[in-house]
């Protein structure tokens, strides 16, 4: 690699996700139930009337729900269970809140499914059934609680095939959308990759939770310079903490989110040797 070549937003760094939820059983339950709520919302009010699926458990319960014209709530309790009853005695990681999650997803979703779509165009439909339906399976999640039970099959499974959990969900997503072409046409697929990569994100984000400033951690030999750097094209203030090393020093910054590019440029534009670790 040219040492000398531009660094850019796609340098590797290394991050720390701090995500602090209260301890409280109380706060934790009322957590997983407004998680499957905001799931079963995005599912029956946006995404399931206009026939767009996502990944997981969730997608193949709303192909089944399409196919035989059954409740969506059904099929999601059916397909789930099974797979939390084998978490349970063979892979670990059980908890109760993942059966709360899942009761609420199912009787949500049967309760909504009456109700009409909150909009008649398919386009908004995936954009606002992925961000609700991702917002609510990364709110269950961060409480502990669960909505998709497929995640720790596959890390079960890849003890046992060679294959990686990111290369078994993907095969897995990958024939969902496959047959959702052959059952729901073409365009209802297009629409389901949108809404997919909508809830990816939105689950991402909240887990990590939305903060306009991030703490940023420096260890490089050129500490002094790349201070400078920072002051002047960045116009932040960055202070020393303890040496890392006997010739690394440690800089302490704070950015806003939308600088975090720059400040990776500046950095590794300095010292391509460095390392960066952001707090968020």
């Amino acid at each position: 690699m040219n040492l000398n070549s531009k660094f850019t937003l796609f340098s590797p760094v290394k991050r720390q996700l701090h995500s602090k939820v209260p301890d409280s059983k109380l706060s934790k339950v009322l957590g997983v139930i407004a998680g499957a709520l905001l799931a079963s919302i995005g599912l029956e009010l946006f995404l399931m009337p206009h026939g767009i699926i996502v990944g997981g458990m969730t997608g193949l319960s709303a192909l089944l729900a399409f196919y035989t014209e059954l409740r969506l709530g059904l099929f999601l309790f059916l397909l789930n269970l099974p797979l939390i009853m084998l978490q349970r005695w063979k892979i670990g990681g059980f908890t109760s809140l993942s059966i709360l999650g899942l009761l609420v997803l199912s009787l949500g979703s049967f309760m909504l499914h009456p109700f009409p779509a909150l909009t008649s165009n398919p386009v908004p439909a995936a954009l606002v059934g992925g961000l609700s339906l991702g917002f609510g399976v990364g709110l269950a999640i961060r409480f502990g609680g669960a909505l998709d039970a497929s995640e720790k099959l596959f890390d079960w499974l890849r003890s046992k095939w060679s294959l990686s959990t990111d290369a078994l969900i993907w095969l897995f997503n990958c024939l969902i959308f496959v047959s959702a072409i052959w059952l729901i046409g073409f365009e209802q697929a297009t629409h389901s990759v949108i809404a997919y990569i909508f809830v990816f994100e939105s689950v991402k984000l909240s887990l990590r939770g939305i903060r306009i400033h991030v703490s940023v951690m420096i260890s490089s030999r050129k500490s002094e310079e790349i201070r400078q750097e920072i002051a002047f094209y960045l116009n932040r203030d960055s202070s020393y903490e303890e040496a890392s090393s006997s010739q690394n020093a440690l800089l302490h910054c704070k950015c806003h989110r939308w600088e975090l590019s720059r400040l990776k440029s500046v950095v590794k534009n300095c010292d391509p040797h460095s390392e960066i670790t952001i707090k968020s």
